[in-house]
């Protein structure tokens, strides 16, 4: 979704939590959020040019999104906004691992070190002709850019990139690494009924604006009585769908909000709200499997890289 015009920065800093202008080829994840501090939209902005931002979201929400931010536009009186779809002008390709970095350099002359293109940092680049626009950004917990390239281009890209080593992969994989790097999913483990708090994303709030849409309500709510956990099971082959119950002893707590399995930690993975009372890293639950009730152990996360120093290497 492309927002541009005079007023975008100040139109999408009243939209979006965090802090999105910090620069022309800057990347910032953000929320967000409605009236009441929940969680309304969860993607990146790029600032691509002085009055021009460009905003990459979830795959199945380009309408839901792109129509919250139209109601703010109009509602708070920035009708020289345009807000563009430019979904069919672009394909988007992560390539994301340990060797992205060696792979995707064959392929430029762009200096890719981290030093010369560090982690959050969006620039375009040229490989054999064709520009297209890199940024450091990943979903999986590992070294990688996001791709993004006129449609026309795609196919070439596509090739050049499996000739220099990638490996095409389907989404269950990149499932499974975001589960174990605690990346998450609007309409997964997030929505419009939690905030950034309880789900663990206060980093993404601005420290220094308290002017954005949904900042009175945050302001309450700093002090959550819930808390997204992650739970793990020994078992991999434990693997929870979605609204199973949680109980510790003999109360029920919550339930399963997504689930999954980790392959890099061999153990089956889910994620759920609990109160905060029950929320601490080692206390052990139980969940219900098809009428069972099977112990899982809340983790500290994020239980892949923890450091993060894959990602900025």
């Amino acid at each position: 979704i492309k927002v541009s015009g005079d007023q975008a920065a100040e139109f999408l800093n009243l939209v979006c939590a965090n802090n999105i202008d910090k620069g022309v080829n800057q990347t910032v994840y953000t929320q967000a959020l409605n009236k009441k501090g929940g969680i309304e939209a969860d993607f990146t902005v790029t600032k691509i040019k002085e009055n021009e931002f460009l905003i990459v979201t979830g795959t199945a929400f380009l309408v839901h999104d792109s129509q919250w931010l139209e109601k703010q536009r109009e509602e708070n009186g920035f009708r020289s906004i345009e807000i563009t779809n430019v979904t069919n002008d672009l394909a988007v390709f992560g390539i994301w691992g340990p060797k992205s970095r060696d792979i995707l350099q064959k392929l430029t002359s762009e200096d890719l070190n981290n030093s010369a293109f560090p982690f959050g940092h969006s620039k375009e680049i040229n490989i054999d002709g064709i520009k297209l626009r890199a940024t450091r950004i990943t979903y999986v917990g590992e070294l990688g850019w996001e791709l993004l390239i006129p449609v026309k281009d795609a196919l070439p890209i596509w090739l050049k990139l499996k000739d220099a080593g990638a490996t095409p992969c389907g989404y269950r994989a990149i499932e499974s690494l975001r589960l174990e790097k605690g990346y998450l999913a609007w309409a997964g483990e997030i929505n419009t009924e939690f905030n950034p708090y309880e789900a663990g994303l206060g980093f993404a709030i601005s420290k220094t604006r308290n002017n954005f849409y949904g900042a009175t309500a945050l302001s309450k709510l700093e002090k959550s009585t819930r808390k997204l956990v992650c739970i793990t099971f020994d078992d991999i082959r434990r693997v929870p769908l979605g609204s199973e119950p949680i109980k510790f002893g003999d109360q029920v707590i919550g339930r399963i909000k997504s689930g999954g399995q980790g392959y890099t930690i061999n153990k089956a993975i889910a994620y759920a709200y609990i109160p905060i009372e029950f929320s601490e890293a080692g206390t052990e639950l139980e969940v219900e499997f098809f009428g069972e009730w099977h112990a899982g152990k809340i983790a500290t996360t994020p239980l892949y890289d923890p450091s993060g120093s894959k990602i900025k290497a």
